[in-house]
């Protein structure tokens, strides 16, 4: 049915052309957070306060285990299928209108990756960085700018996120469902 409404921990989640999302049980999703069409959330999850998910043009938004869906961004699988990875970290005000996102990836606050971008796994793109389309990152990289470019390997000091956020992550969200926040 066209708009039903799904509750998941105190979430609104919207289905859209027969497409409702699907949340793993140990996955979080703000009650603030807007979720609709085919969109998979995985196991330890989180979706945060002001996020937009959306798969309405008939791809499938995929968000893998342990991934940080942090307050206010945006992702739209709008041209075909997005999968995003595991222990990934999408920073406040993140913008991803991609087609991959690898695992162990921190995508910086404010960052957009553009149509048909491929970021590889453990990678970072800075803060503020605009990812052309049809940009392939491979694993490993650091991105930077506006246009974003490969500026060598991804720091240690950076991937820290992606290795140590999904340990901490769960527990916030654990505690924000518990307190009906």
């Amino acid at each position: 049915m066209p708009g039903r409404r799904v509750l998941h921990y105190g979430a609104v989640i919207r289905s859209l052309n027969g497409k409702t999302p699907r949340v793993a049980e140990s996955a979080w999703v703000s009650e603030a957070a807007y979720v609709v069409g085919d969109v998979e959330i995985g196991e330890n999850s989180s979706v945060w306060p002001g996020a937009v998910l959306r798969a309405d043009s008939g791809g499938t938004l995929r968000i893998g285990r342990n991934t940080t869906v942090e307050d206010n961004c945006v992702l739209h699988a709008g041209i075909g299928d997005f999968d995003i990875g595991d222990s990934v970290v999408l920073g406040h005000g993140a913008i991803l209108d991609s087609t991959r996102i690898g695992d162990r990836v921190l995508i910086g606050m404010n960052a957009t990756t553009l149509h048909y971008v491929e970021v590889g796994d453990d990678c970072v793109v800075a803060a503020g960085s605009v990812v052309a389309p049809g940009t392939k990152v491979p694993d490993g990289s650091f991105v930077a700018g506006v246009p974003g470019k490969i500026k060598g390997a991804a720091p240690a000091r950076h991937q820290w996120w992606t290795r140590n956020n999904p340990a901490a992550y769960p527990d916030i969200a654990r505690q924000y469902r518990d307190e009906r926040l």
